[in-house]
């Protein structure tokens, strides 16, 4: 008696099924995303031009606390580093890592820092809101809505020169801390760039329907705010003096990557962190919603299409790109979602990464 075809017919029906039941997830499963249709621009050359790859960042090095989760904010004061964890901490550490210090703890996601001149420090805690810490180590909310609308998932702080205002991100209204996947995909532009005013308390909305507002910088003479649109590779410019002071433009579009967090050396340049490459997949697909809805079902059982490169562009105060680092090697220091110029290096951080790093400046600006 021949019982292989049987087996076969049984094992044939098992598969079908399973595919079945693939097919039936991928496209049927609830989700809540909701996914816009538009159409990126061809992405930069990652081989040639003005984004080669290179291994420019492969030189840094770690500094700081070693094993801490996502040290993604950064200010360095007095050489003692200041970050913000995963776990709510905001912590203090010397550049050596000889010594950790918690500042407060949240109790939320401490994604952006700015110090006051008035000492404060000032917090976009992504969970919290806008938060104040002063020198006894009592934490202030001093923001959670705007317009009658709360912040979803507060990102990233600039306070300016006088201490009158604080500029700062909402990524999306829409989707909070955890779901940037989510946003991203969705680009349905529900990020914000906010004012909050120290001196009556009011938070005032100076652009809407932005693609998951991130990182936030001030620029020369605080003439203009600049704003990372992640979802959309583009950082745009709010004019804050001169004749075009209300209205806002586009100070570079069509970067490489997902622009992350974003700072100013108070002189000549910016420096943004570039959390991945741009994903041809997710290009591929953004004029397709439907097709993007199965990506996101297909992302809550598989790992996310994003490459593992350390990426970190300079630009000069006109938006030309003046700097190009990189590191796609295994063990490079990624994703960077944080860079800041003090003295004569680079200061990295990470949302992932257990350390900081820190590049010599004259490593990121050598031809």
């Amino acid at each position: 008696m021949n019982q292989t075809a049987p087996r076969r017919s049984s094992t044939s029906r098992i598969i079908a099924l399973l595919v079945l039941a693939i097919l039936a997830f991928l496209l049927l499963a609830p989700t809540q995303v909701q996914p816009v249709a538009w159409n990126p621009a061809p992405a930069p050359s990652l081989s040639q031009g003005p984004f080669a790859e290179n291994q420019k960042l492969k030189a840094a090095q770690p500094v700081g606390a070693r094993d801490i989760d996502g040290p993604e904010a950064l200010l360095l004061e007095h050489d003692q580093l200041i970050s913000g964890l995963h776990d709510g901490r905001v912590i203090q550490t010397r550049l050596d890592g000889t010594s950790l210090k918690v500042l407060v703890n949240t109790g939320g996601r401490p994604l952006g820092l700015a110090r006051h001149p008035d000492g404060r420090l000032i917090i976009a805690d992504a969970i919290k809101g806008l938060l104040a810490l002063d020198a006894q180590g009592q934490l202030q909310t001093l923001s959670t809505a705007a317009n009658g609308l709360k912040f979803g998932f507060t990102d990233d702080v600039a306070v300016d020169a006088a201490g009158r205002y604080a500029y700062f991100s909402d990524a999306s209204s829409r989707w909070g801390y955890g779901h940037d996947g989510e946003a991203v995909i969705e680009h349905g532009g529900d990020g914000r760039l906010l004012r909050y005013d120290f001196q009556n308390g009011k938070t005032d909305l100076l652009l809407e329907n932005l693609e998951f507002a991130n990182g936030v910088a001030l620029g020369p003479d605080e003439a203009f705010v600049l704003v990372n649109e992640t979802g959309a590779y583009r950082i745009s410019r709010y004019w804050l003096k001169g004749d075009q002071a209300g209205s806002h433009d586009l100070f570079i579009d069509n970067l490489p990557g997902l622009p992350d967090n974003l700072s100013f050396n108070g002189r000549e340049r910016f420096w943004v962190a570039l959390y991945a490459p741009r994903n041809p997949l997710l290009d591929g697909t953004a004029p397709y919603p439907w097709v993007r809805k199965i990506l996101v079902r297909a992302m809550k059982v598989l790992p996310k299409p994003v490459e593992k490169r350390g990426f970190v562009l300079g630009l000069d105060t006109q938006g030309r790109v003046i700097a190009n680092l990189q590191d796609s090697s295994s063990g490079s220091y990624s994703p960077i979602t944080t860079v800041r110029e003090y003295g004569d290096a680079l200061y990295l951080g990470s949302l992932t990464a257990r350390h900081m790093a820190r590049l010599p400046l004259q490593d990121a600006l050598a031809p």
